[in-house]
């Protein structure tokens, strides 16, 4: 493939900090991306995901939706030659374990009713 067809991006994290960047061919998914994005994370981070599911990428105010292509999440910028495009990282646990972390967190409640009745 030639060099030129290729599109430059790199990852802002919630510090803003930076992943990359890096060259990705126009066919390359956001799924790709989200995987690379997980094995070249900063290991000194904080909040850090586990999966590629954990992570949300935003470009152009929109979330990307992980079975589009590169070429199809571009925003058109006109012809700017070699320009490296940003794309947000979010980093989001996945609902399952955070519904398992809030039920152990849960104290049980006791049911009392105490009406009045004058």
């Amino acid at each position: 493939m030639p060099e030129e067809d290729l599109v430059e991006l790199k990852f802002r994290l919630y510090d803003g900090s930076d992943i990359g960047p890096f060259q990705y061919s126009p066919t390359s998914t956001v799924t790709m991306l989200k995987e690379r994005i997980v094995t070249e994370w900063p290991k000194d981070k904080k909040i850090a995901p586990k999966t590629a599911n954990d992570i949300k990428l935003i470009n152009a105010g929109k979330i990307l939706e992980n079975n589009k292509t590169v070429g199809q999440c571009r925003v058109p910028f006109g012809e700017l030659p070699k320009a490296v495009i940003t794309m947000h990282v979010v980093v989001q646990p996945s609902l399952a374990k955070a519904k398992t972390e809030k039920k152990v967190d849960e104290v049980p409640r006791k049911h009392i009713c105490s009406c009045t009745i004058m």
